[in-house]
């Protein structure tokens, strides 16, 4: 097996149909390339002309130190980390293919290096981060609730949530708030609304606008972006922003409002991207909603309420005191 760095063709003609979240798309990196600290190295595995394994990751050097982090900070990249393809299905040949690769990038992007912080959070789809723990990395388990899709109708699905989310739907409903599919410029109103939520709390709010109008409309481009908004007489008072990879739908941004006149508008419109996903999917290989984290106690009182599946994920860092300072000050250049 050889590993190497490629470009953002070669990323393209290399990423599988399965597995990659969106931010593994070409057009996603591209984007983080233009507008993320640090520098972007795509690396790639490949078993003679076959590519076998991907890794993107952001390389740069900070008061804190050296950083190799995938995803990076401040970008609302919930996952990224690295996608396996193995040829075969036996759990050896997968095992050690997953074993060489690691081994490689830790060695290729000196992730093992005095004062560097490394840094991956996993896809759900990579399940054995045990490499990594064999290299001396910290790794921990962080959740999601996903919703299935696939072969449901919008009626059954309605069904398994829990009775007060069907009572805070079917009011939504008869009240006088719609809701709209509309194009990547409605997303600077979501824009505006979270960063007024953040400045309201007392916090800056670090994405740029620069980046997601730049995000949103390199995805929208390729059926990748759908941007959701509730109105009540043509006033705007709250939007999603939904960005989609070959097999899930990811809530990224948005839904700064909860409640309207005592209608739920959150609530109304998770439901709406839901049923678009059973009825009018951007693409038909979409058959579940990912709610973007399980790891809030208070949060998940509300998305449990969707009965979605719980589904791990894992964090990978650096290992010992030392990096704990670094650790910090990475937390919270984060936020």
């Amino acid at each position: 097996m050889r590993v190497e760095r490629v470009d953002g063709d070669e990323w393209a003609r290399a990423l599988p149909d399965s597995g990659a979240e969106v931010f593994h798309t070409p057009e996603a990196l591209a984007v983080l390339e233009e507008h993320a600290p640090g520098e972007l190295v795509r690396l790639a595995a490949f078993k003679g002309d076959r590519p076998a394994a991907l890794l993107p990751a952001f390389v740069g050097e900070r008061p804190v130190g050296r950083t190799v982090v995938s995803p990076p900070p401040s970008m609302n990249v919930p996952r990224l980390g690295p996608l396996l393809m193995p040829a075969s299905p036996k759990q050896r040949k997968r095992e050690k293919l997953n074993r060489e690769f690691v081994d490689s990038a830790i060695e290729q992007l000196r992730a093992d290096a005095p004062g560097t912080l490394f840094r991956l959070v996993c896809p759900p789809g990579y399940t054995d981060p045990r490499p990594f723990d064999w290299a001396g990395m910290s790794v921990e388990p962080t959740f999601t609730y996903t919703v299935e899709t696939g072969d449901a109708d919008a009626d059954e699905l309605l069904s398994g949530v829990s009775r007060s989310l069907r009572r805070e739907i079917r009011d939504a409903r008869d009240s006088e708030v719609s809701v709209a599919s509309e194009g990547p410029d409605a997303a600077r109103e979501v824009h505006r609304a979270t960063e007024a939520r953040y400045h309201e709390q007392g916090r800056s709010y670090p994405m740029e606008w620069s980046y997601v109008r730049d995000l949103t409309r390199a995805l929208a481009d390729v059926d990748r972006c759908r941007v959701y908004v509730a109105h009540e007489g043509g006033q705007f008072l709250t939007g999603v922003t939904v960005l989609y990879s070959d097999e899930a739908a990811y809530f990224w941004q948005g839904g700064t409002r909860a409640v309207h006149d005592g209608v739920s508008v959150n609530s109304l419109l998770h439901w709406r991207v839901i049923e678009d996903l059973v009825e009018d999917p951007p693409r038909e290989s979409v058959t579940r909603y990912d709610l973007m984290g399980a790891n809030t106690e208070r949060l998940c009182r509300y998305k449990g309420k969707f009965g979605g599946r719980l589904v791990p994920y894992y964090t990978v860092e650096t290992a010992g005191p030392a990096m704990e300072l670094a650790k910090r000050a990475y937390q919270l250049l984060g936020r």
